[in-house]
């Protein structure tokens, strides 16, 4: 196995096990909570490739479906998958993918887009799934599964932009040693 391959499976075996950690800073505030997974799947955008940051949130999940309590709240097992909030999960996978591909270019403004698009992917897949479990309609869903989210997951993307340029500046300082 070569250098950079060993390296890349590295990172995205720490960005899987930071989103865990992430995930388990919940404030629940209804049927889905706030929690920080969101964060890590902008975090793993801004520091690998766009499929190995997509492959970190893959093996994020592959954790918790084996019954890991990768999960927010220290749950693990499919059924989390499977439960209303199970979509969401899912959808961190586009965020870190779209995240990563705007990052690309260096230019905040096409990272700002990968994140958003990515995001209103996670929405889209974990809002379909919400309804599809529980009944509910597209307006009573937005309302507890996205609405309340926004603002908080703007600050989340800000922090990750922001950390992920210092990272990525100690990581090449340190190469330069």
């Amino acid at each position: 196995m070569n250098n950079q391959k060993l390296k890349n499976i590295s990172k995205c075996a720490v960005m899987a096990a930071v989103t865990a950690v992430l995930s388990q800073i919940i404030i629940p505030i209804g049927p889905v909570p706030i929690n920080l997974a969101v964060l890590g799947a902008f975090l793993a955008g801004f520091l690998l490739s766009p499929l190995w940051a997509a492959a970190s949130l893959i093996v994020y999940m592959a954790m918790g479906v084996v019954g890991i309590p990768v999960f927010a709240g220290f749950q693990g097992g499919i059924a989390v998958l499977l439960n209303q909030t199970g979509g969401y999960v899912v959808g961190y996978v586009f965020t870190a993918l779209f995240t990563s591909l705007g990052n690309k270019s260096g230019k905040f403004y096409l990272a700002a887009a990968g994140m958003a698009v990515g995001l209103l992917i996670c929405y889209a897949i974990g809002t379909i799934w919400f309804m599809t479990v529980t009944g509910n309609g597209l307006a009573a869903s937005l309302s507890v599964c996205v609405i309340p989210f926004i603002p908080f997951d703007i600050l989340k993307g800000v922090c990750a932009y922001f950390a992920g340029k210092a990272v990525n500046r100690q990581l090449k300082l340190s190469k330069q040693n």
